[in-house]
């Protein structure tokens, strides 16, 4: 960095508020105090064996309860998340979730119930259960879904293992899995957890799926092809029909990652594009919770041949009206998940649908792709775009264009956090150059998305006339630019800033 670029980035820290210390123990604060104990107690040392006892006084902060409350609530104003700001992550459907998803799910009748308890003292969790696997099995055009699975990778390794168990019970030995070269990065990772092999299919310059390249790559050893669409790069395979037909004639199956259904409901199914199992990503399509590690769900339908091979148990109606569960195995590949899945998330997407219905769910496609098309028009003079024409929900678009400056895609991301903006997915998917991957979602408004486009395009222009300013960003955030490789390799888990 230059010494104009030195002083440029020390002014921007100065400007930059760093009330938030870290240290704040000082000797002789104390939080709170109890009351002497008034009952006899057995001295510690009668409780505990010797080695669990300490030698000397633990090295406990020192600090008063309003300092604690005060930091642990800076802390939290620090984190970014869907209620507080733009998440335009590709690929990943950040949409707001809706406060009234989180009421239903906190009912008592719902968030105070225990899986071993009787069938005839829940039936109205499990009518929620068989109405939500009949919802999205209509949604998706698949005859049979299971509520098991807890994400979406979840999802598609079961998927797989049926798709595995219907083939072995036809006595084929099919071991490979077609993956195209735009496809999620779980989709070869669950097909090799599953006992398969990938194979790799190109894409055309057009991003969409190679028939040539696909007619060559099927034969009697194809267990399935695994296809998101729309696809990643969020272009509609247009050939889906010709694809489903190339599959299914050598034998194989087609999978749906519906990581990006949040595109097609209400207008399109998968089912009827001729797939036979399909998983949804219930925090992506049906607005539940998001991140964090969980919880999550990936539902799985399939279609009337893979019925036998579900996981069980699942959730039935007798002809009296009552619900029960269905624990016979038969084919079944057994259980995926605890119980009967992760159920409050599926009670929060149980909500999602019944309160948008069938119209509502098509109209939040319809703005989700209006959206993304409308920031994909307006950013497109100032960062390349390498698959132009309509995307659905999400585009991808390039920053090579800005090599020319120095300036690169993170370097732009780490921009965006300057602004207060969350960066959305780079360098995916793998195939494009310098990717910037958007989806803006159905959820948010115009000037939210404009004010996203000005800040790029603002961006766009310091890459141009001060590209130092680009490259060595952020400059507001707690932590500045960091050595990424150093970072991962010997972490700091540690940190005392002022």
């Amino acid at each position: 960095m230059t010494q104009a670029g030195q002083d440029q980035k020390q002014e921007l820290l100065k400007e930059h508020d760093q009330s938030l210390i870290f240290e704040l123990s000082r000797s002789g604060r104390i939080a709170y105090s109890l009351p002497e104990c008034d009952v006899p107690q057995r001295p510690v040392a009668e409780l505990l064996p010797d080695y669990a006892l300490r030698s000397e006084p633990a090295a406990l902060p020192e600090v008063y309860e309003v300092d604690v409350i005060r930091h642990y609530t800076a802390l939290s104003r620090r984190n970014f998340g869907v209620d507080n700001g733009f998440y335009p992550l590709g690929s990943c459907t950040m949409k707001y979730n809706p406060k009234v998803n989180e009421d239903v799910a906190r009912y008592a009748g719902f968030a105070k119930i225990h899986p071993y308890q009787p069938e005839d003292s829940i039936q109205g969790a499990m009518e929620l259960l068989y109405t939500l696997q009949n919802d999205l099995a209509a949604l998706t055009g698949m005859d049979a879904v299971t509520l098991q699975p807890a994400a979406g990778a979840h999802g598609e390794w079961t998927g797989l293992m049926m798709i595995r168990s219907y083939h072995e019970a036809r006595g084929e030995r099919r071991n490979k899995v077609l993956v195209p070269d735009s496809s999620h990065g779980t989709n070869p990772a669950s097909a090799t957890v599953a006992g398969f092999e990938t194979v790799t299919l190109p894409s055309t310059p057009q991003g969409l799926v190679d028939l040539d390249a696909l007619r060559q790559a099927v034969g009697n050893d194809t267990a399935a092809l695994m296809l998101t669409n729309p696809n990643t790069l969020g272009l509609f395979e247009k050939q889906i029909a010709d694809i489903a037909a190339i599959v299914h004639e050598a034998g194989g199956l087609l999978y749906y990652d519906g990581a990006n259904s949040n595109a097609i409901m209400g207008i399109t199914r998968p089912g009827d594009m001729g797939f036979d199992v399909v998983h949804l990503n219930l925090h992506k399509t049906m607005s539940t919770p998001h991140g964090g590690g969980g919880p999550g769900a990936g539902p799985v339908g399939v279609k009337q041949r893979l019925i036998p091979y579900l996981p069980k148990p699942m959730v039935v109606r007798d002809p009296q009206g009552t619900y029960r569960w269905d624990r016979e195995q038969g084919d079944s590949i057994g259980r995926v998940k605890a119980f009967y899945g992760n159920f409050g998330i599926l009670v929060r997407a149980y909500a999602y649908i019944r309160s948008y219905g069938p119209d509502g769910l098509k109209r939040v496609s319809e703005c989700a792709v209006l959206n993304a098309n409308y920031m994909m028009h307006r950013l497109a003079p100032y960062f390349d775009l390498p698959y132009p024409g309509h995307c659905k929900h999400e585009f991808v678009m390039s920053g090579r264009n800005l090599k020319k400056f120095g300036v690169r895609t993170l370097d732009v991301a780490k921009r965006l956090l300057d602004f207060g903006y969350h960066p959305p997915t780079i360098y995916f998917p793998l195939n494009v150059e310098e990717c910037i991957m958007i989806e803006p979602t159905e959820t948010e408004s115009k000037e939210t998305l404009d004010g996203f486009i000005d800040t790029m395009i603002q961006i766009s222009r310091e890459a141009e006339e001060n590209p130092e300013l680009v490259m060595n960003a952020p400059y507001t955030t707690p932590v500045t630019r960091l050595d990424e490789t150093t970072a991962a390799r010997k972490p700091v888990l540690n940190c005392s800033c002022s």
